[in-house]
């Protein structure tokens, strides 16, 4: 079942692939330095645990809840940057853990 991600704030877009629980995806935000991006986990049904995987190595990603994350891209850093997040639910059709990858434009 694919999956759709909202564009969460004014100073990022997203874009993502998501699958379905129990299978590996990967998004693309693109910011300005600086700025702050909220990462919506959307898979249907009910994400039970979530945790960062791998920090960025250009800014800090916060965990919100269980099912969203904020990215705040390092002060004048323009480049790119890639962190993951791991989350594990139970959805209509499928259940597990999915590896997020987020790799972030930074503008």
């Amino acid at each position: 079942m694919g999956v759709s991600v909202a564009r969460a704030a004014s100073d990022c877009s997203m874009s993502a692939t998501l699958a379905d629980w129990g299978e590996n995806s990967t998004a693309d935000i693109d910011l300005t330095s600086g700025a702050s991006c909220l990462i919506p986990i959307r898979m249907r049904g009910t994400a039970s645990n979530s945790d960062i995987s791998q920090k960025p190595a250009h800014g800090k990603l916060k965990k919100l809840d269980t099912s969203s994350f904020e990215y705040t891209a390092k002060a004048k850093y323009k480049g790119s940057d890639t962190f993951v997040i791991k989350a594990t639910g139970q959805g209509p059709t499928a259940s597990g853990t999915s590896v997020i990858t987020v790799h972030a434009t930074i503008k």
